[in-house]
């Protein structure tokens, strides 16, 4: 899955994955980084790229209050707005938290959805606690890990996969960044890395891992087929 976090990268992921309709799925939103240079026309090409049949969740979308590169009520605002949207066309969310997890848990708990079909989504690069993560996945979010899990001062995300359903998890690289090595670039083998951290952590094997996060990954992406 490949998301937008801009008008025109959310543009470039539907059309990098028209072209590789076997491979690559996409979604489409913007950034909290980007939330106060978005226009009314990004905002526009956003809605209109969300309502079509490849596009099967709407993010990156969320908060980020550790760097702060648009203003926290920007980032409130865009992200309520993209709430909606995914509401609107009923597809889940794929949802950014960086030093907001209260804000984050509020505003997806708060908002619900429509009777019999509540708002989906993804928690990605999880960074919270395995509290928020088993009330989160109670609410009917997957909680997705990255390489930081396998680090030994990353105690809230490693108590969370100890202790979740492996149906509420998912495994990611979080491309290009996060990887292993001093470039901290990324690619896919790292993935599976962080399915063996899983696996440690639960005392279960790898291959167990690999076969319940792509069942999940297969119930979202059925969530925002059109």
């Amino acid at each position: 899955m490949i998301p937008g976090w801009d008008r025109a990268s959310s543009e470039a992921a539907v059309a990098l994955a028209a072209r590789h309709p076997d491979l690559l799925v996409p979604a489409v939103g913007i950034h909290p980084h980007h939330a106060q240079e978005a226009t009314e026309a990004d905002w526009a090409a956003i809605e209109t790229l969300a309502g079509e049949g490849s596009v099967r969740a709407i993010g990156e979308i969320g908060l980020d209050f550790y760097r702060l590169l648009a203003p926290a009520e920007a980032q409130r605002e865009a992200l309520a707005r993209q709430l909606d949207l995914a509401t609107r066309v009923g597809k889940p969310v794929l949802v950014h938290d960086r030093d907001a997890h209260d804000d984050i848990e509020r505003a997806l708990t708060d908002w619900g959805g429509p009777p019999g079909r509540p708002l989906r989504g993804v928690l990605h690069c999880f960074s919270g606690d395995g509290a928020m993560a088993e009330r989160l996945a109670a609410a009917g979010y997957l909680i997705s890990f990255a390489l930081p899990l396998t680090f030994r001062s990353a105690t809230g995300p490693r108590e969370a996969a100890a202790a979740l359903p492996l149906a509420a998890i998912l495994v990611e690289t979080d491309a290009p960044w996060l990887g292993p090595g001093p470039d901290r670039r990324n690619e896919p083998t790292t993935a599976l890395r962080v399915a063996a951290e899983v696996a440690r952590l639960q005392g279960i094997g790898p291959e167990t891992v690999a076969l319940a996060a792509a069942s999940a990954l297969d119930r979202l992406l059925l969530a925002g087929a059109a």
